[in-house]
């Protein structure tokens, strides 16, 4: 059944519908609505709800509740979400598994809470200190929202890892119809890595710190999350086409901003521009194997982001492998029109855009 509801409420009903059991986290603009809502509802559902003193608290515990073998979540934004990349680093050592909403915004250092997608590189590219990588989930619709989070749980127990799913202002504040999971609570008497009581099982007695230095001597370590980062890139990667097939030019975009795309595709066509669109649903892995079948053969691509300073087309250059031009067209902090899309995809054909 279908019904009305903001962006970030269907996010955080779907993840107590997922078996979320512990929110810990701070308010701040875009994504407080997360946290307004859990406050009744997760109780409601049986589990805890924190407003912590600050955005380290909040990580800090998560991790705490993910080594019990519970469902846990928190969610920021901006500068909230930096002061957490400490603790989504512990998380990916320790191996634990995790759910971390970014409702993104515009800027950098206190930004402002307009729409923005600038925290591309802090998602996908291991935010924190060491160097990692964990799945990035990227919804462009309030029904994405509550699928992704709910993939997101589930991912990050197939993996033991964090999972990160980035929204932003737009999705996260906007209304609109959406068809909410089915409660899918699961046992939980399945990890056996999970500290405390499970059934009539005694109190595990590993201690749970960096696994890099502990429980495995570091030349097992290294080809253990190497082969586990290799098999999420493998099997992970999600992405959509729209009129891709013919297309001389494709766009690549994700989030709010291929939305834009999906209207400026159909505009083009009606005026009879081959014009297509390859929309990452995964960040990280970035779907390579999408661009496979159409490096050499198109006539370039065009990365749109909502940012000053594009980000993700970096990613789009490296699938390329340089077998195809790749232009860049970032907008600040508006959202793209589909009149600017068509007119940087006619000077591409035309040959007056500048090559990224």
């Amino acid at each position: 059944m279908k019904q009305l509801m903001k962006g970030n409420n269907a996010l955080a009903e779907a993840a107590v519908r997922a078996g979320c059991r512990l929110f810990a986290g701070y308010p701040i603009t875009p994504q407080s609505e997360i946290l307004e809502y859990l406050s009744w509802r997760l109780p409601e559902a049986g589990g805890e709800f924190v407003q912590t003193e600050s955005e380290l608290a909040g990580i800090n515990m998560i991790i705490g509740g993910a080594a019990t073998g519970q469902r846990v979540m928190t969610s920021s934004s901006g500068p909230g979400f930096s002061l957490k990349q400490e603790g989504i680093s512990y998380l990916a050592s320790i191996e634990l598994p995790a759910v971390i909403v970014d409702v993104a915004r515009f800027g950098i250092g206190l930004g402002d809470v307009t729409v923005g997608q600038g925290d591309y590189f802090q998602t996908t590219k291991g935010g924190g200190h060491g160097g990692y990588f964990i799945p990035v989930y990227a919804p462009s619709s309030i029904q994405e929202n509550a699928d992704f989070v709910v993939k997101a749980f589930e991912t990050a127990e197939k993996y033991r890892t964090p999972v990160i799913v980035l929204s932003d202002a737009s999705i996260g504040q906007m209304c609109g119809s959406v068809e909410l999971p089915e409660q899918q609570y699961p046992k939980r008497d399945r990890f056996d890595w999970a500290l405390g009581m499970d059934g009539d099982r005694p109190p595990m007695g590993r201690k749970m710190t960096d696994r890099m230095y502990t429980d495995f001597a570091y030349e097992e370590y290294v080809p253990h999350i190497c082969s586990r980062y290799n098999e999420m890139k493998e099997k992970e990667q999600l992405w959509e086409e729209v009129q891709a097939e013919d297309a001389e030019v494709l766009l690549v975009s994700y989030g709010i901003s291929s939305r834009i795309c999906k209207e400026a595709v159909k505009m083009a066509r009606s005026v009879g521009l081959k014009l297509g669109l390859i929309r990452p649903m995964t960040v990280w892995p970035f779907p390579v194997t999408a661009f496979q079948k159409y490096n050499g053969k198109v006539k370039g691509y065009l990365s749109v982001e909502m940012i000053p300073i594009p980000q993700m087309i970096e990613d789009v250059y490296l699938a390329s492998h340089g077998t195809t031009p790749v232009y860049a067209m970032p907008t600040g902090r508006e959202i793209a029109a589909s009149e600017d899309i068509i007119e940087n995809v006619k000077a591409i054909l035309n040959g007056t855009k500048e090559v990224y």
